[in-house]
């Protein structure tokens, strides 16, 4: 930024802001226009409003950025690498950026296309045991849990899940339901994400990933080249 460039991935209310303001061909918003996703995507409908030339002008270039960035050493994704996914992408979409008419499937979730989108902007979720349940940050009831993809296959249900304000709340036991799930080889080059509202210190979640969505703890990364990721290169910053 300080050079007067940064580079952007597209990330999960990009994609939605860009459907909710979209209609498809029998006229209905790709993206429900509900009291759910009306309250999610609230700060830009107050200032932009639904629909409008300013709402469309802006969305139109939320579409432009890619859903992912290699950069040749480091790797850039909003919330899940899957390099399955992204060869799904890449097969339609070589340069990672979706086009207009992709966005209806997009929308439905049901192709194996839709699905690589989500996993790279959503990330990866699972069901939850029977009788458990959480409330996100938003208070809204959830049965499946997200996943840190960096480690999956290892550790307990508290420990493997991300996104959920009191993990006291979830199962003791290890995670039994990680067959299929993405997982990020080690020797990968490092890669950065956000998505997760990680909570208390700013840490490196494993030698080759790191979040760094800290909701209260803003912070930036300061990669030198390195082939494992360094704590003390990852700082707390002022926006």
């Amino acid at each position: 930024m300080s050079a007067g460039h940064a580079d952007a991935v597209m990330g999960n209310h990009e994609l939605n802001a860009i459907l909710f303001h979209r209609r498809g061909t029998d006229g209905r918003p790709l993206r429900l226009h509900d009291g759910k996703n009306k309250r999610q995507h609230r700060s830009f409908l107050e200032q932009f409003g639904t629909g409008t030339p300013d709402a469309l002008d802006w969305t139109d270039w939320f579409l432009t950025l890619p859903l992912w960035l290699d950069l040749g050493g480091l790797r850039l994704v909003h919330a899940c690498w899957d390099q399955h996914a992204i060869d799904i992408i890449r097969l339609r979409r070589p340069d990672g950026r979706l086009q207009v008419e992709d966005l209806p499937e997009v929308a439905e979730k049901s192709t194996p296309f839709a699905r690589a989108v989500e996993t790279l902007t959503s990330g990866t979720e699972i069901a939850l045991p029977p009788g458990y349940e959480f409330r996100d940050s938003k208070k809204n009831k959830r049965h499946h849990v997200r996943i840190a993809w960096w480690r999956a296959g290892h550790g307990t249900w508290r420990e493997a899940a991300l996104s959920v304000p009191d993990p006291t709340g979830l199962p003791e036991g290890l995670v039994d339901r990680v067959e299929g799930l993405p997982v990020y080889p080690e020797g990968s080059p490092p890669v950065l994400v956000g998505h997760y509202k990680m909570q208390g210190h700013l840490r490196i979640e494993a030698p080759h990933a790191c979040c760094l969505d800290y909701p209260k703890n803003p912070c930036v990364y300061h990669w030198s080249g390195e082939r494992e990721l360094q704590l003390a290169n990852l700082q707390p910053c002022q926006l």
